[in-house]
């Protein structure tokens, strides 16, 4: 038992002054790979904070605390960049403010006129029948685009309609009074001008190329904002619907429309929608809404451009022309009675004597299947067709008419009414 405790006593020792070496083995390691770090991270004697100091000193040399700072800010700036914000900055400085002054009769007629056949009672109460007629001044506001450096403006001609005096305000703060070069009531479209120089001006762009979902930036003075601070409102949407057609809307042909979510609200009428590349696409024209909420509707800007030059030059769109028809929608009974097989046409009913029409050698029963480009289904169609295809006096109007059972291409020469 003696031999056995002295050999577990020593193999004690045994672990112990092993495990002692192997401490000291790692701590000398341990010392050692410190002053290795040391060695080799330092750069002739100097230590790393040292050489972090002299690479900051060498930016200062370089850069002035002022640059440093622009491009910070440049950055952060660029930063919050992106094509809306883009097409903003571009077109906004072409966007005013209109503000017009408008005087018209207004009539009231008497609440007795049902009795006007009554000879005894108007002949004891005359006053009664006397219509009231009075002045009316009233404000309105609408917005507008400059297209020029010498200071065309192009606006909604219902904006400024019955105007005695019109208004601009630019966003720079200056106001300055514009006269109308130029007005395309079945357009909807107003030419103005006012005498400054070197001013910017929107790009015009392409309408028949627009994308349905593309973005829609829509720019103008809804509610007269712009007079709070010189500045444009700007709302965005997407292109929701093209080639929409209203047909006529009180003396005005609304065909093609580009339709959009972007909010137009009152006072925007006149107004640019743009793309994101910021070129016009579109003149703002009015909403349709049922509620609180409502859908946007622009006019092309390609109808648009093709009018400009001749405002400018005649101050207004000839389209006092005569073609010397009556049409009428076919049914079953007339189809029957003409031999007629088709489904789409109207039929003429009337022609003017030394009209166009006649001259062209159309005839009572002939059915007016074409004009231009455009097919005719019903008699709607005719109007549509004519505003589509821009006739002005002095064109001349490819027409597609069925005669006696025959397809005949035939051309009316368009004069001026008499």
């Amino acid at each position: 038992m003696g031999k056995s405790k002295r050999e577990t006593i020593v193999c004690v020792l045994k672990m112990k002054i092993l495990s002692f070496k192997s401490l000291c083995i790692f701590t000398i390691g341990i010392v050692a790979g410190f002053f290795l770090y040391l060695y080799f991270s330092s750069d002739s004697g100097k230590t790393p904070s040292t050489q972090d100091s002299l690479i900051v000193d060498d930016l200062h040399d370089s850069l002035s605390t002022e640059e440093v700072n622009k491009e910070v800010n440049e950055e952060l700036y660029k930063s919050h960049q992106n094509s809306i914000t883009q097409a903003v900055q571009i077109l906004s400085p072409t966007v005013v403010g209109i503000n017009i002054i408008r005087v018209r009769e207004i009539v009231r007629r008497s609440p007795f006129w049902r009795h006007k056949e009554d000879p005894n009672f108007r002949r004891m109460f005359p006053e009664f029948f006397q219509d009231r007629r009075y002045i009316e001044q009233t404000v309105a506001l609408g917005s507008g685009f400059i297209i020029s450096p010498d200071g065309y403006i192009l606006t909604n001609e219902h904006v400024v309609e019955y105007a005695t005096e019109i208004k601009v305000t630019m966003t720079n703060g200056t106001k300055i009074q514009a006269v109308i070069a130029g007005t395309d009531p079945t357009s909807d479209v107003a030419l103005l001008k006012i005498d400054l120089e070197n001013l910017p001006y929107a790009r015009l762009g392409d309408s028949d190329k627009i994308i349905l979902g593309e973005w829609a930036i829509a720019i103008g003075n809804p509610f007269g904002l712009f007079e709070i601070n010189n500045r444009a409102t700007v709302t965005v949407g997407v292109i929701s619907a093209l080639n929409r057609d209203f047909g006529e809307m009180e003396g005005r042909m609304y065909q093609d429309m580009i339709q959009t979510d972007a909010s137009i609200n009152q006072g925007n009428s006149g107004g640019p929608l743009c793309n994101a590349l910021g070129e016009v696409i579109g003149m703002n024209a009015f909403i349709y809404t049922e509620s609180s909420v409502g859908i946007g509707f622009a006019i092309p800007i390609n109808r648009i451009s093709k009018l400009i030059d001749d405002l400018k030059e005649n101050k207004t769109i000839d389209r006092d022309f005569w073609i010397g028809i009556r049409v009428k929608n076919i049914d079953s009974e007339i189809a029957r009675k003409l031999g007629y097989d088709g489904i789409n046409g109207v039929v003429i009913s009337y022609i003017d004597r030394h009209s166009p029409a006649e001259k062209a050698g159309l005839e009572l029963g002939d059915i007016l299947i074409k004009i231009g480009d455009h097919p005719i289904a019903i008699s709607k169609d005719v109007t549509e067709a004519i505003f589509e295809e821009d006739y002005r006096v002095g064109d001349t109007m490819p027409v597609k008419v069925w005669h006696n059972g025959k397809i005949i291409d035939t051309k009316l020469n368009l004069i001026k009414i008499r």
